[in-house]
């Protein structure tokens, strides 16, 4: 064994994170992150955007969130630490404002994801189970997955990995259905060159694309456990770049078949495509059953989903909190468990939070989605800030590297930055209301510097970047 993997396997110094997440148990993580909600939420809506040759839009969404991951693969193998894609901005622009903002874009956009899933987790088990209240149910889901999390960093990543192949499962079975489909001689196969979609194909695309990308993003919330992942200069890439893969293909396929088996317009109209799928009674098993047992597979992928972006919101007040950015108490560990207990209890109370005011807000303008809402906004955010770290792995080029620093290539990231941009212009110009929920967030992260420079005593910005420069 080497001198480098002795030091990144060694019981870590006080303050540090613990390096226990191996190579095979972080491409799970990235898997199941991607597969978790997208595949099982988003497909109708993707189906609704483009038409039959919705699998498409997977494609190309696939292949932009894979040359985005490229340029995060080759900055961790640069900076194997906390905090993703923040410290990757400050590392290439020295910006500290810049990178205070965009911590906070990163943990609006996740909270609001897991408000959202825990709402979703609460419809599909009330499918199950309808006594309890929906809001009790996804207050109780989010604190359990923080009480995982609290334990410990690996059971979060093996629950994560028991809960990605219990989602598998559930894909495989959707592919049998199509398989045996296919088998019958009942497919269509033309469906799969349909735009049905009304207005221009192309926008159509751009839409379902947007949809897609959304629902292959994972590779941030990998980023951020970096610091824990043993020897991650060689396992992050592959176990980053083959979830990506693995997942991309797994939406096409599924996409395929849910385009063969169910009409696009009944896939569009569904707010659960796949059990759509499981309701046309291909498989010789009592649809009731199937059903219930869809749901139940759903509400795990919803969970895996939501553990991710609990253990993110976490690391990411972590690894801001010690690098001075945000108060230092978001630094602190638990003695023993060495998880950031600061860091989960506040974000467990923000989506606790928002639970209660998005139920309230409902209650007096039933019309007003504000789950959707900021979902959009979070697309806005997530595009600008994966097109910075692109352009920081351009400007990082030659600095802080190693024998075994991954290099992605370049044309693929001129590739990426297009393809963020295209799709961040078309997502403002369909709704451009989004602009204005943004500039509301941004003036939360002011708000939240303010608070910070008050109770540090002096610019926390400097602080921040005086210890990045060591």
């Amino acid at each position: 064994m080497t001198d480098a993997s002795r030091t990144e396997t060694a019981e870590p110094p006080t303050g540090a994170l613990k390096r226990c997440i191996s190579g095979p148990l972080l491409y799970f993580y990235v898997l199941g992150d991607v597969l978790g909600s997208g595949i099982y939420v988003l497909i109708g809506s993707v189906a609704a955007a483009v038409g039959g040759a919705f699998w498409l839009a997977f494609a190309a969404g696939v292949a932009i969130a894979t040359i985005t991951g490229m340029a995060y693969a080759e900055l961790v193998t640069r900076y194997p630490r906390a905090a993703g894609a923040a410290l990757f901005v400050h590392k290439a622009f020295r910006r500290p404002v810049l990178t205070f903002l965009i911590t906070i874009c990163m943990l609006s956009a996740s909270f609001a994801a897991a408000g959202s899933l825990a709402t979703g987790f609460a419809r599909y088990f009330g499918q199950v189970w309808a006594l309890p209240p929906g809001l009790l149910v996804a207050l109780l889901f989010i604190l359990a997955l923080c009480v995982i999390n609290f334990i410990g960093i690996t059971e979060s990543v093996v629950a994560n990995m028991i809960m990605t192949f219990v989602e598998i499962i559930g894909l495989a079975i959707i592919l049998l259905i199509g398989i045996i489909h296919v088998a019958g001689g009942n497919a269509q196969f033309g469906v799969l060159t349909d735009f049905n979609a009304e207005g221009n194909p192309i926008f159509a695309l751009l839409a379902g694309i947007a949809l897609a990308f959304f629902a292959m993003t994972g590779f941030e919330n990998a980023a951020n456990v970096a610091e824990e992942t043993v020897n991650p200069r060689v396992n992050f890439p592959r176990a980053l770049i083959g979830g990506l893969l693995t997942a991309g293909v797994i939406y096409v396929l599924v996409a395929v078949t849910a385009a063969l088996v169910v009409p696009t317009d009944v896939l569009g109209d569904s707010p659960a495509a796949l059990l759509e799928v499981v309701r046309a009674g291909i498989l010789p098993a009592p649809v009731g059953i199937l059903v219930i047992a869809f749901a139940i597979i759903a509400m795990v992928a919803i969970t895996n989903t939501t553990l991710v972006a609990v253990v993110t919101e976490a690391r990411i007040l972590f690894g801001m909190g010690r690098e001075g950015v945000v108060p230092r108490i978001f630094a602190r560990l638990h003695a023993s468990r060495r998880s950031p207990w600061v860091g989960l209890v506040f974000s467990g109370l923000v989506v606790g939070s928002l639970l209660v005011i998005g139920q309230l807000v409902m209650a007096v303008n039933p019309e007003l989605d504000l789950v959707d809402r900021l979902a959009t906004v979070t697309v806005v955010f997530t595009l600008v800030i994966y097109g910075l770290v692109i352009v920081a792995a351009f400007k990082l080029r030659g600095s802080d590297t190693h024998t075994d620093t991954y290099r992605a290539p370049t044309a693929l990231l001129v590739l990426g930055i297009l393809g963020n941009l295209a799709l961040l212009g078309y997502v403002v110009a369909d709704d451009p209301e989004s602009l204005v929920w943004a500039a509301g967030l941004l003036g939360i992260g002011v708000v939240l510097y303010l608070v910070s420079r008050l109770t540090s005593g002096s610019d926390p910005m400097k602080a921040y970047d005086a210890d990045t420069d060591t």
